[in-house]
């Protein structure tokens, strides 16, 4: 395995800082050492940015930690915002409907803090090795591992991508925008925001697009809650409704998925590596993945307490899709709420579209050890973009074809994600306490308590499915 490089940004900055403010292309360094691409400068510009707010001794103390804030964050608000997706946000959609006010709420909120968990240790991971977790996998454990966890991730990612675009098709459908216009608007945008050239730009474009996923807000708002149910949901946390029955494990289990999901180790630790980020980044990576997960969380409940008022007229809502969802509030929110909540599911979709697609390039690229960079060329990176951008149009294409067994991907892909995650949390839990690795940055006592009761709690979810898909009749 090679050596993990942990220089600090001042002798990063130093290294390149007379070529981060000019020239980003390709340049053969005089001691024979290897070039400098313009990835390396790109990045070199970004870091120099960071180690001027920390030295700038003239700006307030608060101002330059959140100007250091703007600068580092990113990958934690990206992860979780792109994490709800279409069919999280439907999965919190037939929970409100189905279930109102009650067992599910703080539920949701558990299931974010146990994604904070996992994800802390996937940004400490990446700012200290400067590694993608595929290729940490596949350095670690050996390339069988290595090309495991990257097909496993694959087709994960590739399954979710086909439910992003059933979201936007869903979603655009409401204002009767065609199929094939819906898709390909939607392979069009990834496309654009993807040819950048630059870490930097593309992030900060898709996390304009991911706070309209607060547009669930407004729509909640509308639905003029019962704030002191809410408020005893939380505090007394009541029973499930109808016990552990098959239909109520599933939803808990998609609910799950909605939150904690493979995808999401791949997409911030890679993130975080192609960003740059250092091991005295890491408290700004721990506000960043904090910021969002209480977004996420809020919107996500947001979804719940908009639905409601189907739950309360006694509206089944079994076999809604998205736009269902959005003529079936439009009596209780009106014209523009339904609006809002039709254009917050094409949000959704896009967001995790572009979001999932990249971290399949990342995985692929670390693995088979091409260039994986948002600030390299096409022609650098081409094995990258083409795993990238292929998922997306094949994803889009699947949405397409008539008589797809969509409603099954749609059902089934959550629930994926849950089977899927104690592997991928237990290579995260080794590799995070790796000294090798980590070097004193391994996991602390609490954090590895955190890590395996998650851990826990996911095999218990996947066996609990598994008991009453198996055998519906055990559990009622």
């Amino acid at each position: 395995m090679g050596t993990f490089d942990q220089r600090s940004d001042s002798t990063q900055s130093n290294d390149f800082a007379s070529r981060a403010a000019g020239d980003t292309t390709v340049t053969i360094p005089a001691d024979g050492s290897d070039p400098l691409t313009g990835e390396d400068i790109s990045r070199a510009r970004d870091r120099l940015a960071v180690a001027k707010a920390r030295g700038n001794a003239q700006i307030l103390k608060p101002w330059r930690w959140m100007r250091l804030l703007w600068l580092l964050a990113g990958p934690g608000v990206l992860v979780f915002l792109g994490e709800n997706d279409a069919p999280s946000m439907l999965s919190y959609a037939a929970t409100g409907s189905q279930f109102g006010i009650g067992f599910f709420l703080p539920f949701i909120l558990v299931t974010f803090l146990a994604a904070w968990i996992v994800q802390e240790m996937t940004v400490r991971l990446g700012s200290v090795t400067h590694r993608g977790h595929a290729e940490l996998i596949f350095d670690r454990f050996g390339p069988f591992w290595g090309f495991f966890s990257m097909a496993d991730l694959m087709l994960g990612n590739f399954l979710t991508l086909v439910t992003e675009f059933i979201g936007i098709r869903a979603g655009l459908s409401y204002f009767g925008v065609p199929g094939l216009v819906a898709v390909g608007g939607a392979i069009t945008l990834i496309l654009a925001v993807t040819m950048t050239r630059r870490y930097w730009t593309w992030e900060r474009i898709l996390l304009a697009l991911a706070l309209f996923n607060g547009l669930f807000i407004p729509v909640a708002l509308m639905t003029h809650p019962n704030w002191g149910a809410v408020g005893h949901a939380f505090i007394t946390w009541g029973p499930l409704p109808g016990g552990l029955g098959s239909q109520n494990i599933l939803l808990m289990m998609a609910d799950i998925g909605a939150t904690v999901t493979p995808w999401m180790l791949f997409f911030q630790q890679g993130a975080t590596t192609d960003k740059g980020m250092q091991p005295a980044d890491v408290g700004f990576g721990r506000w960043d993945t904090s910021i969002g997960t209480l977004l996420a969380a809020i919107f996500g409940i947001a979804v719940v307490l908009a639905t409601v008022p189907l739950y309360t007229h006694g509206i089944s809502t079994e076999n809604y899709k998205g736009a269902q969802f959005a003529q079936a509030l439009q009596p209780y929110v009106g014209k523009l709420g339904s609006t809002l909540f039709a254009l917050g599911l094409v949000e959704a979709g896009l967001v995790a579209a572009i979001s999932i697609s990249t971290s399949s390039g990342y995985a692929f690229g670390e693995v088979m050890h091409h260039a994986h960079s948002l600030n390299r060329s096409i022609k650098e990176a081409w094995p990258f973009y083409l795993a990238l951008l292929g998922s997306a149009v094949a994803a889009g294409a699947i949405v397409l074809i008539p008589h797809a067994p969509l409603e099954f991907i749609v059902l089934i892909v959550n629930v994926i994600a849950v089977l899927a995650m104690p592997p991928a949390l237990l290579f995260l839990l080794l590799l995070v306490n790796d000294r090798e690795v980590m070097g004193d940055s391994v996991n602390g006592l609490w954090l590895n308590i955190a890590g395996i009761a998650v851990t826990v709690l996911l095999i218990i979810a996947g066996l609990g499915y598994g008991v009453t898909t198996v055998f519906p009749k055990l559990l009622g």
